[in-house]
């Protein structure tokens, strides 16, 4: 037997990270790229990120916006950009952001038109042809 210490489901690092995972598969819903193949790499991101905040037990606050980067990373090797701006509607497609980088309550933002577009997890409210501030 290995050296595994078992899973606690009720932990908030498990917690946490199940939250995370939950509001970035609820964005790649939004942009229809829920694939399975992309779902393994959600996946991927939250084994990886596990294992970060057990280094770094502050970090946890920070899980969801790491993973969304994480996935975003890895679409564009696969797929292209993800998420496209719905803000832009002229111009090249370009992909959100993530901000903060390092921080609680990950937003996706579009630094061309320099606007919050929607939380990570609630792509699919600003892409249903609502506005927020």
């Amino acid at each position: 037997m290995g050296s595994m210490e078992p899973v606690n489901p009720a932990s908030p690092l498990e917690q946490a990270l199940h939250a995370a995972r939950a509001l970035v598969l609820a964005d790649l819903v939004a942009g229809g790229v829920a694939h399975a193949d992309v779902v393994s790499l959600v996946e991927d991101s939250v084994a990886e990120r596990r294992w970060w905040v057990q280094q770094w037990p502050d970090g946890v606050a920070y899980v969801a916006g790491l993973i969304a980067q994480d996935v975003q990373d890895a679409l564009l090797e696969r797929y292209g950009r993800w998420p496209v701006c719905p803000v832009c509607g002229s111009g090249d497609p370009h992909a959100l952001d993530v901000e903060p980088e390092l921080g609680p309550d990950p937003h996706w933002v579009c630094h061309k038109a320099g606007v919050k577009v929607a939380s990570v997890g609630s792509l699919g409210s600003a892409t249903g042809g609502t506005t927020s501030s």
